[in-house]
């Protein structure tokens, strides 16, 4: 037996006790006649005592310990002269007889501590080290409470968990695919699912009215700190719904898992049509824990001898309550973060209402005082405020307005990480169009339904159609998404054809699914969530990599393993696959 309790276990009530704990060796601090050990395991710290004058040899043994040491230790529970409140065992020791070191260790590359020395890669590269900090072991239990939460939620609403296939065939639609070579059937190939999508719409087919299942996706796309080569989806599917239900229902889930894992009760859910969430928010997923919308002064500021004005498709601004004292270095400062590439502004137009009813600009050469009050109207805004301009194509201005009110809003300390504020974002376009293929795109996947009033639309202007899809978004982050499915064959088609599809091309892709819709296939939709998105938001953080047990990194390699590698010869033959030299 290596123990009888753990190292955050003991508590007053043990004192007298005879125990046996074993853990890593987290701190080793020697006072001459006494020497104190913090053993550790993913429980807890308990601190051990070797007396000098009354185990000489064990408290020697015990000096030439190293730190993450792997040891087990005998002995009686007592209580600490001196307390420590800051941890659950922080009122007893254990006055060691018996030592046995289990394991020892080489120093690691980095402290093992809540606040490490190592950075991120280092990390990375010994992540096995890096999940005994007290900050990963947290998050990675969060992670599996909420599965627990998850899956009891779902499957008291009647929800079956089905496994689908991870070797499937590749579709060219959305990011790109994961190939994996077939051996038995030469130059064929499966691809990795980035979504069980199909195999759900076919469970449907199935009769299995309520699937859901916390799967593992990948897709071979640029990685950012909230996206991961490989990832996991909270899937589900209903039949039998039109959109209402399915929000009904995942408002539910959310709420239960806010409640169950943070204690906090949601707010009510919010619905927002795409067109709102741009014009207003510069973006379809917006932060709306603080105000500060998009206001338009196209009409305006237009036509007054301002040629970066006057050459727009939109004038923008935001008004930033109580800013008027905004200093030039640090209204300089905001107009280089604009024009940074990943932002995309040109640059940035200030006004000053100053608390005495003037106004300021820093374009007042060519706007009056009547003119910088009108805008002042237009936007509400009052004495003391600051209001910030840019113009560009209708391309990008809103996107770059969104930007600058979320930097904004967190300068101004409005984005408040213990707040949160859910919405619903509907009635997206179904197709977006890409200029260099010069054709559409789904702009959720083809398989989404469009707007029962919007179904004529699909074959005369595939641009104004609108998609019976939603996203969730809380605090300005997507945690899910998802849209009532097309159920019938001739409609999928239709929307086929409008993607740029003949039909011999839709029946050699989909042919599975389109033949499946022949056998009566009832209405349907769901939506899947982001699972590692959603657990690094229920902890107030963003970088999932920080809640995935072992992620790859910007680079999509994991450094630990060395992965991706080169393989042998022999398994290349086998495969029929030939390397092309570079």
């Amino acid at each position: 037996m290596y123990r009888t309790h753990t190292c955050g276990e003991l508590r007053i009530q043990n004192v007298g006790q005879q125990v046996l704990i074993s853990g890593w060796v987290q701190h080793i601090r020697d006072f001459g006649g006494t020497t104190f050990i913090d053993l550790r395991d993913r429980y807890g710290i308990t601190q051990l005592v070797f007396d000098m004058e009354t185990n000489k040899d064990l408290c020697e043994a015990a000096r030439k310990l190293g730190r993450e040491f792997v040891v087990s230790a005998e002995g009686m529970v007592r209580e600490r002269s001196n307390k420590n409140k800051n941890i659950p065992t922080g009122e007893v020791e254990i006055e060691v007889k018996k030592l046995k070191v289990l394991n020892s260790a080489q120093t690691p590359p980095f402290t093992i501590e809540n606040e490490t020395d190592g950075g991120e890669e280092l990390r990375m590269k010994y992540r096995y080290l890096d999940l005994r900090r007290n900050p990963l072991q947290h998050n990675i239990i969060l992670r599996h409470r909420m599965a627990l939460e998850i899956r009891k939620f779902l499957s008291d609403a009647n929800f079956l968990e089905i496994e689908t296939p991870y070797l499937i065939r590749s579709t060219p639609e959305g990011a790109r695919d994961f190939i994996v070579p077939s051996r038995m059937n030469e130059n064929q190939f499966y691809a990795l699912p980035q979504s069980p999508q199909t195999y759900k719409q076919l469970l449907m087919v199935s009769g299995f009215d309520r699937y859901f299942q916390i799967v593992r996706c990948f897709r071979d796309e640029d990685l950012r700190a909230d996206r991961q080569p490989e990832f996991t989806q909270i899937d589900c599917e209903m039949s039998f719904v039109e959109r209402e239900d399915v929000l009904v229902n995942f408002e539910a889930l959310t709420g239960h898992l806010f409640k169950a894992v943070r204690n906090i009760d949601l707010p009510p859910f919010l619905r927002m049509p795409y067109s709102e969430a741009i014009s207003l928010y510069g973006s379809d997923k917006p932060d709306i824990r603080f105000g500060m919308q998009i206001q338009n002064l196209t009409d305006l500021a237009k036509n007054k001898g301002f040629v970066v004005f006057d050459n727009a498709d939109q004038v923008l601004a935001l008004v930033v309550e109580g800013a008027a004292e905004y200093t030039r270095k640090q209204l300089d400062e905001l107009t280089e973060w604009i024009k940074r590439p990943q932002i995309g502004g040109t640059g940035l137009i200030w006004v000053k209402f100053a608390v005495d009813g003037s106004a300021k600009s820093s374009v007042d050469k060519f706007f009056t005082p009547d003119d910088l009050n009108n805008w002042k109207a237009k936007c509400n805004a009052a004495d003391g405020d600051l209001m910030l301009v840019v113009a560009g194509s209708n391309k990008n201005i809103f996107s770059v307005a969104g930007e600058l009110r979320l930097e904004l809003g967190t300068r101004q300390g409005l984005r408040n990480p213990d707040h949160f504020a859910p919405l619903w974002v509907v009635d997206f376009p179904l197709l977006e169009w890409d200029d260099d293929s010069k054709r559409f795109f789904a702009m959720h996947h083809p398989f989404t339904s469009p707007i029962a009033d919007d179904f004529a639309l699909l074959a005369t202007d595939p641009g104004k159609v609108r998609a019976n899809a939603y996203d969730l978004v809380i605090n300005g982050v997507e945690i899910g998404g998802g849209s009532i499915r097309i159920h019938d064959r001739n409609l999928q088609m239709q929307m086929f054809k409008a993607l740029g599809f003949t039909d011999e091309e839709a029946s050699a892709q989909f042919g599975f699914l389109l033949g499946a819709f022949e056998y009566g296939a009832p209405p349907h939709g769901g939506i899947a969530f982001g699972f590692d998105r959603f657990v690094a938001m229920m902890a107030g953080q963003n970088n999932i990599r920080e809640f995935i047990a072992f992620p790859k990194n910007n680079s999509g390699r994991d450094v630990m393993a060395d992965a991706p590698s080169a393989v042998s010869q022999q398994q290349l033959d086998e495969l029929k696959v030939k390397l092309i030299p570079r």
